[in-house]
């Protein structure tokens, strides 16, 4: 079957079940465009909450459609690829988390929302890549922990020198990647552009970008700022939007490599076969949902900058 024709059925098959279509920024071309709704993880959960639709289906990671399960656990949340993980997100557990907070008990945990449900419930607050230094700046304790991104927890500890921030050794190997040489290479080819990074690349990155922020921000940043091409530290996912939204603009990759594989792993036969099985469902055991709900909530309380 056709992309085209596998995008009709999808789209006949999501009215028939009342489902929303949601997907990453870093998913495949075709499956954000089959979506309703494209964005960052924490965006699309509460999407997802928002929805008055029954059945939400998160083209993503696990941690996302887990965040959606947190703020809407009377929907159906689908995950068209069970074994759609997160690496950065698999290097802390709940056990570690809770082993480092015995060795730190007046600290501050401020989990990422890139981390699994068992691990917010562990934390205090959560974060997300647009909001981390807000999140920080708006807690009252000296010491924070910081899981489990070592560069966004660089970023973070960079302003809010008077805090002391202790970071779990955890990175996201698709940003992590990302070279000086590379990108001082990219601003050599393209002397014009303006280089806008995610603050999950490496602290020496960060330090030539014109603008640190969220693929969010990404997408707003290029489309007010007059300039005509742009440098892109992250995931190449976010190329789609952007040219869709800026076609006259120019967007350079300085790593072609920087590709997530399991952002990448789910197809529209993937999605279109979870619509007709209502298969892999993600729940999450109330206990752990209740907890997880107040860092997140906590995290929502926090007015934006």
């Amino acid at each position: 079957m056709n992309q085209e024709k596998l995008q009709q059925q999808i789209k006949q098959l999501a009215a028939e079940k009342d489902a929303l279509l949601i997907a990453h920024n870093y998913e495949r071309d075709e499956v954000q465009e089959v979506a309703d709704i494209t964005g960052d993880s924490l965006a699309l959960s509460i999407e997802a909450e928002k929805t008055e639709k029954k059945v939400i289906v998160f083209c993503g990671v696990h941690f996302m459609a887990e965040s959606a399960a947190i703020l809407a656990p009377e929907k159906i949340v689908l995950l068209p690829r069970a074994d759609a993980g997160c690496p950065m997100a698999d290097m802390v557990t709940a056990e570690g988390l809770r082993k480092l907070k015995q060795q730190h008990p007046d600290a501050t945990v401020v989990s990422y929302v890139n981390t699994s449900a068992a691990v917010k419930a562990e934390s205090d607050i959560c974060c997300t890549s647009s909001n981390a230094v807000s999140v920080a700046r708006s807690i009252d304790a000296k010491k924070l922990l910081l899981v489990p991104d070592r560069n966004l927890g660089h970023y973070i500890a960079k302003h809010v020198p008077e805090k002391e921030c202790i970071l779990w050794e955890g990175y996201c190997a698709t940003h992590d990647q990302l070279k000086v040489e590379e990108v001082q290479q990219a601003k050599a080819d393209h002397p014009d552009a303006l280089f806008m990074v995610h603050p999950e690349c490496r602290p020496d990155v960060l330090e030539l970008a014109d603008h640190i922020c969220s693929t969010s921000g990404m997408y707003e940043f290029a489309t007010k700022n007059s300039a005509k091409k742009f440098i892109v530290g992250t995931e190449n996912g976010i190329l789609w939007r952007l040219r869709k939204e800026n076609p006259d603009k120019q967007f350079v990759m300085p790593n072609r490599e920087m590709i997530c594989p399991t952002m990448k792993i789910t197809s529209l036969e993937d999605v279109l076969r979870c619509l007709e099985t209502m298969e892999p469902r993600i729940t999450v055991a109330e206990e752990v949902r209740i907890k997880a709900k107040q860092a997140l909530d906590k995290m929502l309380a926090i007015p934006r900058d």
